[in-house]
């Protein structure tokens, strides 16, 4: 029985390999394939993998289990056997998404492109900053990562308003989009790229938010539509944070990264020192889990 592991790092923190193992390591587009993959049974996919990788597992006929390290599975969905669960990585990524939307609200609000661009060029630009503190916080995705920002944003005084697929304690359900965004100062973009999400956010939704609101998105690129969302920012009315991008990576040519009310990180926002120990701990409980027959976690059930 044979599992596939995509880094290194992860033969020291996947814990015990169960008896009758063998665990390789794939580190996915680029690199030599370890051993014939149509043996593998187990295998914890690159992070952030697509195209060739992901092609793959149609040469696979012993692959039962895919394990992500990303929350994300769209690259994914469809493309399986019916035989192969496929489980994502909810939970790994919480604490490091979640700063980085809080991170980059703060950003925005205290000016802190601004002042980096200042600082770059020796510049003392004294000036006052708007505050995080009064702002009213839409989180669109009630997912973990959602719920982990939220309570990362409460001791900042800001007023959170979740949203999710369905209405639940606390929870507001995405038919009431319309009604929330014009309240909105920011509205935060948590939820997995599906058929339903794909163009949410288009210019109907940017165009009900208020002047001078902050769209931060740390889910996917084709959730919002770069159109609509340059239109709105290249006019000055609407102001953008970005780890993902649409297309990605973003052509160096492209407007958006001219916009001062638009900053932009690249997909770096689970990208964090902590990642490896938090994925890799939930890949060998799976595999160990595997192995004795025992019920997986995070499976990935319709679009996720």
């Amino acid at each position: 029985m044979k599992a596939w592991l995509a880094h290194e790092n992860g033969r020291d923190l996947i814990g015990v390999v169960p008896p009758g193992w063998t665990v390789e390591v794939y580190a996915g587009e680029g690199t030599e394939l370890p051993s014939d993959p149509a043996t593998v049974e187990f295998w914890n996919a690159p992070f952030l993998a697509t195209g060739e990788v992901v092609a793959l597992a149609e040469g696979m006929p012993a692959l039962r289990v895919v394990q992500l390290n990303s929350a994300g599975a769209d690259a994914w969905v469809g493309r399986l056997a019916g035989t192969v669960t496929l489980c994502d990585a909810r939970g790994v990524h919480d604490s490091s998404t979640a700063e980085w939307a809080a991170a980059a609200a703060l950003a925005h609000f205290r000016n802190f492109p601004a002042f980096a661009r200042a600082q770059a060029e020796a510049r003392w630009a004294f000036t006052p900053t708007d505050e995080l503190a009064g702002k009213r916080v839409l989180i669109v995705g009630a997912g973990s990562i959602g719920s982990a920002l939220a309570a990362r944003l409460a001791p900042f005084d800001v007023e959170i308003t979740l949203v999710a697929r369905s209405a639940r304690d606390g929870v507001e359900p995405v038919e009431r989009l319309p009604a929330l965004l014009p309240d909105a100062d920011v509205a935060v973009l948590l939820v997995p790229l599906t058929s339903h999400t794909r163009g949410l956010v288009d210019a109907k939704f940017l165009a009900a938010l208020p002047d001078g609101a902050l769209l931060v998105n740390a889910a996917r690129g084709p959730v919002v539509d770069t159109a609509a969302l340059l239109a709105e920012c290249a006019s000055g009315r609407l102001n953008a944070a970005l780890d993902v991008t649409d297309p990605e990576p973003l052509p160096a040519g492209h407007q958006l990264w001219t916009l001062p009310n638009v900053f932009i990180t690249p997909h770096v926002a689970g990208s964090v020192a902590g990642l490896h120990r938090r994925a890799f701990g939930l890949v060998g409980d799976q595999l160990r889990r595997y192995a004795a027959g025992e019920p997986l976690i995070n499976v990935v059930t319709g679009d996720y």
